[in-house]
C-alpha cells in the first residue's frame, strides 16, 4: 500500500479538490482525505503508478507538489534536518562573507559545492580562508541581522517531539549557528563545523575534523543506534549535494527547494510547500499540529 499526497504553498493555498479527485479516479485510489482545507490532501493506493513522474511533473506546473510513499511506518521518531537554506533561510558562509565583503566569491563557491560540481571539504576551507582575521563578532551581527528562519520549522519540530520523537540538526555549517538555531527552534542535538578563532579574530582555519557529507551519515548511524531506532524510522531533509547521503539512507529522506541535481535523486521533493510538509507526507493533519 501506498499514500499520495498533494499539497501547495501553505501562505497561497490553491488546491483544488476537483484535481485531487480526477487523480484519485486515475490512478484508482481510495476516499481523499483533507488534511488541510486548499492546501493538502492524500488518498491511499494498491500500487505504485507508473506515471509518477509525469504526472508530477505536470502538477509542479500548477504549483502543486505530489508524493507517493509507502504507507506502513509513515510516521516516524527521528527528524533529521540539514540547517542552511533548509531551517533556516540562508546559507550562514555567504552571509558571514557578505558582511566580510568577499560575498560574490565566497557564493559561487558555496553554489558550486552544493549543486555537486565541488568537493565539499576544500570548498569549506577556501571559503573559510576568505575570512580569515575577521573579527569574531561578525558571527553575532550575522545571526542578528541576517539570519531568518524557514516557514515551518518550529512546528515541524515542536510536532514531532509533542509526539514523542526526537530533533537533530546536522550541518556542513558551523557551530556558532547551528547551537542557536538548534536552541530557537527546539531541537533536541545539534552537529557542525567549527570556525576557528585566535585573539578574537577568525583564524582562516576550520577546527579538525571537518563535516561534510559523510559527517551527516555518520550521524544518522550514531543517533539511532542511541536511541534504539532504526534508520527506517528517521524523516531527513535537505537541499544540497552533502545532503544525499543521509537522504537516501533515512525512511523518509525529503529534498526541500533543493538543488536539481539533489532533487532528480530523491523520491519525495517538496518545491512549493514549507518545512510542514513533512508532517503532511506523515499523514498529520493541520489539526494536529503543535505551535514551536
Amino acid at each position: 500500500m501506498y499514500v499520495a499526497t498533494l499539497l501547495t504553498a501553505p501562505a497561497a493555498p490553491s488546491l483544488d479538490p476537483a484535481l485531487v479527485d480526477s487523480l484519485r479516479n486515475a490512478w484508482g485510489g481510495g476516499d481523499a482525505v483533507w488534511l488541510a482545507p486548499d492546501e493538502a490532501a492524500e488518498f491511499p493506493l494498491d500500487r505504485m503508478p507508473e506515471n509518477r513522474w509525469e504526472v508530477w511533473a505536470d502538477l509542479q506546473g500548477m504549483g502543486v507538489d505530489l508524493v507517493v510513499l509507502p504507507a506502513r511506518g509513515r510516521r516516524k521518531a527521528m527528524l533529521l534536518a540539514d540547517m542552511d537554506s533548509t531551517m533556516i533561510e540562508q546559507e550562514c558562509i555567504d552571509e558571514l562573507a557578505d558582511v566580510a565583503g568577499v560575498g560574490a566569491r565566497v557564493k559561487e563557491i558555496t553554489a558550486r559545492a552544493m549543486n555537486g560540481e565541488l568537493d565539499f571539504e576544500g570548498a569549506l576551507r577556501e571559503r573559510v580562508g576568505l575570512l580569515a582575521g575577521q573579527d569574531a563578532g561578525i558571527v553575532d551581527k550575522v545571526l542578528a541581522e541576517r539570519i531568518t528562519y524557514m516557514p515551518g520549522g518550529r512546528t515541524l519540530v515542536a510536532t514531532m517531539r509533542a509526539n514523542g520523537g526526537y530533533a537533530a540538526l546536522v550541518s556542513g555549517g558551523f557551530t556558532a549557528f547551528t547551537s542557536r538555531v538548534a536552541e530557537a527552534l527546539g531541537f533536541d542535538e545539534n552537529r557542525a563545523n567549527t570556525l576557528g578563532t585566535e585573539d578574537g579574530r577568525l583564524t582562516g582555519i576550520p577546527v579538525e575534523p571537518i563535516l561534510g557529507r559523510q559527517a551527516k551519515v555518520d550521524a544518522l548511524e550514531e543517533i539511532t543506534a542511541r536511541l534504539g531506532l532504526s534508520e527506517a524510522e528517521v524523516i531527513a531533509v535537505g537541499d544540497g549535494a552533502n545532503d544525499l547521503g543521509m537522504l537516501k539512507r533515512a525512511g523518509t529522506g525529503v529534498a526541500l527547494h533543493a538543488k536539481p541535481a539533489v532533487a532528480a535523486e530523491c523520491e519525495a521533493r517538496i518545491n512549493f510547500g514549507n518545512l510542514t510538509a513533512l508532517l503532511y507526507l506523515q499523514g498529520y493533519a493541520r489539526a494536529e499540529f503543535v505551535s514551536g
